[in-house]
């Protein structure tokens, strides 16, 4: 294969790799957004969702634009090389300063990866880059396309990515369980176990839970916020009750902010926010909001 033949070819996976990271980053923003919150590159959900926007709009953009031939070299691949390499300084920050060693959200969580592991995808990406600037001899010069394009890509990205408004919800600060690491409560359908590890009552409904879980298929994903006194650690109620799910221990104070008269409380998140919550009937309630979509 020629030299030519071969840096077309290298063009095109550079391309599709540009449109593969947006289209998973666009089909599962929150992940992103989580990232960069906890990262502290964005204070709030809101100014977060617009970093990821045109994040992903530019990725779309670069990856079309590297599918045509108006101003590849001039223009094109330097953008596309600085993009990796502004991004691969930011994942050294996060990865061995910062000490984040989770998904970054590269690849969405279609692909979960290290800050180490997208490291060396991006130092590849750059060899590629770098390899078809070198050897590509012609362009066309036409702006009219790759304006199109990059216009495209960011009414495309913020006309079905809207920024949410006030998406703060009271449990879109929890973004660590144990278990799974980080975690993006603001998309699906999901259920938020309150409870207290010391509670008979509490201790029973997950045993529930428990035989629920392995019964049927159509069980929900369900995330723990456990408050303990002490007497009983997680893992001993996890070894009482069968029950092993993501979860997270809370403060006394966020515990009864949480719960009704006694404990637990089972609450049901859509896209991030309180559908309903229940303080008892827990398996039919569960039952009728999931068992029949499945």
């Amino acid at each position: 294969m020629d030299k030519v033949k071969l840096s077309f070819i290298l063009r095109i996976i550079l391309g599709l790799t540009f449109i593969f990271s947006a289209y998973t980053k666009f089909i599962s923003p929150g992940i992103i957004e989580v990232v960069l919150v906890d990262n502290k590159i964005a204070n709030t959900r809101e100014t977060a969702a617009i970093y990821s926007n045109i994040l992903i709009s530019l990725e779309f953009a670069l990856g079309f634009l590297l599918l045509q031939k108006n101003f590849i070299k001039k223009i094109v691949l330097p953008i596309s090389f600085f993009f990796l390499l502004i991004f691969s300084i930011y994942l050294i920050y996060t990865g061995y300063f910062i000490g984040d060693n989770q998904n970054c959200g590269c690849f969405g969580t279609m692909i979960e990866m290290s800050p180490t592991e997208s490291l060396i995808k991006n130092i590849v990406l750059m060899i590629i880059a770098v390899f078809i600037f070198i050897k590509i001899e012609n362009e066309s010069k036409s702006f009219y396309l790759p304006l199109v394009i990059v216009i495209i890509s960011f009414a495309f990205v913020f006309s079905l990515l809207p920024i949410k408004k006030n998406i703060d919800d009271k449990f879109l600060m929890y973004t660590q369980f144990e278990k799974v690491g980080r975690v993006d409560l603001s998309e699906g359908k999901i259920l938020i176990s309150v409870m207290n590890t010391e509670c008979e009552h509490c201790q029973q409904t997950a045993y529930e839970f428990a035989r629920m879980q392995k019964q049927f298929k159509w069980f929900p994903k369900i995330y723990g916020l456990y408050f303990t006194e002490g007497q009983v650690s997680v893992d001993s109620f996890e070894t009482i009750t069968s029950f092993r799910i993501p979860h997270r221990l809370i403060s006394a104070s966020e515990f009864f902010n949480l719960v009704g008269q006694s404990p637990p409380r089972i609450y049901l998140l859509e896209n991030g926010k309180v559908k309903e919550f229940w303080d008892n009937d827990f398996v039919r309630n569960i039952a009728l909001n999931f068992s029949a979509s499945k």
